[in-house]
């Protein structure tokens, strides 16, 4: 008999398209403390990697500086028989350069605010792009469950 991990674990196709699917995700870094700072975040993707922005101030980047780490959680469902996430261990690299932050602030707008005329999001994205870094998650482990396919038995 199969483990119930494999059972739930999704296909690398799966995990993209799971992803893909969510709006928010929770991001976590550590503190100089060493505890947890965990926010949402709206989001995009290039290459393979998760587009995440911020303001340069931010407790996030403040965290991110002193240790790349960074965790990535992505779920949903409301009973037990349709909870389906991926958890994502990963690097981060820092990006300041402001048409560089003003063109990945661009994918994480448009993504999430589709309603809004792409000339507004670009005025306002122009404007706080020197105020931002932004920031590219490689994933290097992924955990996933999917139980949906239990079929309901559990």
């Amino acid at each position: 008999m199969p483990k119930r991990r494999d059972q739930v674990a999704m296909t690398e196709k799966e995990i993209w398209d799971f992803i893909e699917s969510q709006k928010t995700i929770q991001v976590a870094t550590i503190n100089k403390d060493g505890t947890p700072h965990l926010m949402p975040l709206w989001f995009a993707m290039e290459d393979g990697r998760i587009v995440l922005e911020t303001f340069t101030k931010s407790q996030k980047v403040k965290n991110l500086e002193r240790d790349a780490r960074i965790s990535i959680l992505c779920e949903d469902g409301d009973t037990y028989e349709k909870l389906r996430g991926v958890s994502i261990k990963g690097k981060v690299e820092l990006v300041r350069e402001v048409d560089r932050v003003h063109a990945l602030h661009m994918k994480v707008l448009l993504r999430n605010t589709p309603e809004i005329p792409e000339e507004v999001l670009e005025k306002a994205s122009a404007a706080m792009a020197p105020k931002k870094t932004a920031i590219l998650v490689t994933p290097e482990r992924f955990i996933t469950w999917d139980h949906t396919k239990l079929s309901g038995v559990y």
